[in-house]
């Protein structure tokens, strides 16, 4: 049943994306109809667009950073060996160091919200009247009366853990973790390595397969191989990027590749540099 609840929710935040996309209040009046009647999974929390935060941007770096070193090799004159030892220990040495982080400041950025929503609790304990008149002029702020703002603040203060959440938000711009922040945050590392590890590995899969079925194949062709592939990658995460915002997916896919190949030229041009700087191809 779970399982069920969970498909049904990302089914319904898909058609209002899709209502809000194209501009039909009807598919969206129809949406929060629907919405109405799924009971909602209490294990599902973060959308869709939480976690294809890390795909992405794991994806984006590890095809860049494979890229680059490919890049680099092939500007410096350097063998499709010496492109593949770099390549591989780089890529997973890298990964592991992104999934890491990105665990480990996650759960760092989480815990320090949480203890400044304790010391906001515990003005909320000793100092009720001055959070309430800080959020009543804070409301007044955004547009609405003194007399609209003091009822609502009075109205939401009645009940302290929304309130404080709410002052989190709007006094310091924090968004409360829930209560599995742990689980969420080492989701979010593992996401980024695989995601890292799997795309960074695609620059460098021609350099491994194509030499086995055309062993004759000159330097240059793998490494035209390995630009079409990157290209190829880097105009696929650009479309995923759309599915999370308001952008066509082919403009958002034409955008990624032409900032990513402008990094993987930059690269290339590097490579060469100091090759010719050198005098020399450099050998393993």
């Amino acid at each position: 049943m779970a399982n069920e609840n969970t498909q049904l929710l990302q089914m319904e935040e898909s058609a209002a994306r899709k209502a809000f996309e194209g501009s039909d209040p009807e598919a969206s009046r129809k949406y929060h109809d629907d919405k109405k009647n799924v009971v909602k999974d209490e294990e599902w929390h973060q959308s869709e667009g939480g976690l294809l935060k890390p795909v992405i941007f794991g994806g984006m770096d590890g095809i860049l950073t494979s890229f680059a070193i490919v890049a680099g090799a092939a500007g410096g004159g350097l063998s499709p060996q010496v492109v593949l030892v770099l390549g591989f220990s780089n890529i997973f040495a890298d990964a592991l160091s992104m999934g890491v982080g990105e665990f480990l400041s996650s759960k760092a950025e989480n815990e320090w919200i949480l203890s400044e929503r304790q010391r906001e609790e515990w003005e909320m304990d000793n100092y009720p009247e001055g959070e309430v008149s800080e959020m009543i002029e804070i409301f007044e702020e955004k547009g609405m009366t003194k007399a609209d703002a003091k009822v609502v603040v009075e109205t939401m203060a009645k009940y302290k853990d929304f309130f404080v959440d709410v002052m989190m938000l709007h006094e310091l711009e924090l968004m409360v973790p829930d209560k599995n922040h742990v689980q969420e945050s080492m989701k979010e590392g593992v996401i980024m390595f695989c995601s890292f590890a799997a795309f960074g590995a695609m620059p460098l899969l021609g350099y491994v397969i194509i030499p086995v079925s055309f062993p004759d194949l000159d330097e240059q062709v793998l490494f035209k191989a390995a630009c079409a592939v990157t290209g190829l990658m880097l105009f696929f995460l650009g479309s995923l990027k759309s599915k999370v915002s308001a952008s066509n997916w082919f403009y958002s896919g034409c955008e990624t590749l032409l900032l990513g190949g402008t990094c993987a030229t930059t690269a290339f041009t590097i490579g060469r540099w100091v090759n010719g700087i050198l005098g020399t191809d450099a050998e393993l």
